[in-house]
């Protein structure tokens, strides 16, 4: 435990000394990742808890932080590309275009490791590594502060919905991490896309800012994994996120699925019986539909559009987390349409529901 974590507010802004001081919060921050400390950071996708990928001691922290199982891998962060010639073995061609189409990116590929370069806490028993560069400034310049490679999974408890907020790490986290680097609200909002190729193909792992559409303009041979179909409960899952219960509030969230009106009509049925048994209720809507909930007995929060998916991955997580603020316990989660990062965005809300889906006819 951490008696004190530090904040570093390197906010681009054109206060007068603005620069300096986020030159000297990124060379602190820096400066306690190479002693093994842990380090929240922002990056393009969520806010990354950051700890040197080559230290056990310092990706212990990590997991002790998160309250994250030990079989579950961590993404590791780098800033540039010879870093990746320390940590993994040469890409093959197809993961080597990814790379110069997306990366930086919220793109991440897992590929065969140089085990002898990092921790075995970061890659959880396997032969491989999931590596990303973000396509944040902040981020990219704190990895190069740290001077080494640096373990980042999202920068909250274990389970929980990720953060995309300075204030959401310390929220979570305060106390048992060294600091927070905060550089204001991320822009994607949803974590990044794995993929692994094998075999000429490219294998989404899990979705996320780069979607499955635009894979398919790279490279023909694109396929899904389902999470829950391709991992033995046994192993370690092959990617973050494929094997247990994520992003969720505290409160139960179901997910219905079906036509507006009629998923609408269900919901609304549905929490006037549990409000009458005295439970707080809570509706994930979106801004088409809105209307229809003006008679709901509970909290609604509008998350983006379906016009405008981006809006609704930005949202997503904030929205979840508004309704842990007031202690909804029960919460129903309307669906949302997979195409792009729609797909991204239903992983997260299956994820969040543990298998409490309702299709509505």
């Amino acid at each position: 435990m951490v008696n004190e974590t530090r904040i570093w507010n390197v906010q681009q802004d054109e206060d007068e000394g603005a620069d300096n001081r986020v030159e000297v919060g990124l060379r602190e921050a820096g400066r306690l990742l190479r002693a093994g400390e842990v380090v929240a950071f922002p990056t393009e996708t969520v806010y990354g808890l950051g700890a040197d990928a080559r230290s056990s001691d310092a990706v212990e922290k990590v997991y002790a932080a998160k309250g994250r199982p030990a079989d579950n891998p961590l993404i590791v962060h780098i800033a540039e590309l010879v870093q990746l010639d320390e940590i993994a073995e040469p890409p093959d061609d197809v993961s080597a275009r990814l790379m110069a189409r997306y990366w930086p990116g919220p793109l991440t590929i897992v590929l065969p490791a140089k085990l002898s370069a990092l921790s075995p806490l970061v890659t959880a028993g396997l032969a491989t590594v999931a590596v990303r560069m973000p396509d944040h400034p902040i981020a990219r310049r704190l990895i190069a502060a740290a001077g080494c490679p640096l373990a980042g999974p999202s920068a909250n408890r274990s389970g929980r919905p990720s953060p995309t907020r300075a204030e959401h790490v310390v929220h979570d986290l305060a106390g048992a991490i060294a600091g927070v680097v905060d550089g204001g609200p991320t822009g994607v909002g949803l974590e990044s896309t794995v993929v692994e190729v094998n075999d000429d193909c490219i294998y989404v792992l899990r979705p996320g800012g780069i979607s499955a559409e635009q894979l398919h303009e790279l490279h023909p041979r694109v396929e899904t994994v389902a999470p829950d179909a391709a991992t033995d409960p046994t192993a370690a899952p092959r990617s973050p996120g494929m094997k247990y219960a994520h992003y969720a509030p505290r409160g139960a969230l179901a997910l219905v699925a079906g036509p507006p009106e009629r998923t609408a009509s269900y919901i609304v049925e549905a929490a006037a019986k549990e409000a009458a048994r005295g439970r707080r209720v809570g509706v994930l809507t979106y801004a088409e539909n809105a209307e229809r909930y003006a008679a709901f007995p509970g909290t609604v929060q509008v998350c983006g559009s379906l016009a405008d998916p981006a809006s609704t991955a930005r949202g997503l997580y904030d929205s979840l987390r508004a309704f842990d603020e007031h202690a909804a316990e029960l919460i129903y989660a309307e669906a949302y349409p997979e195409h792009g990062i729609g797909a991204a965005i239903m992983n997260r809300l299956r994820k969040a529901a543990a298998g409490r889906i309702h299709t509505i006819g």
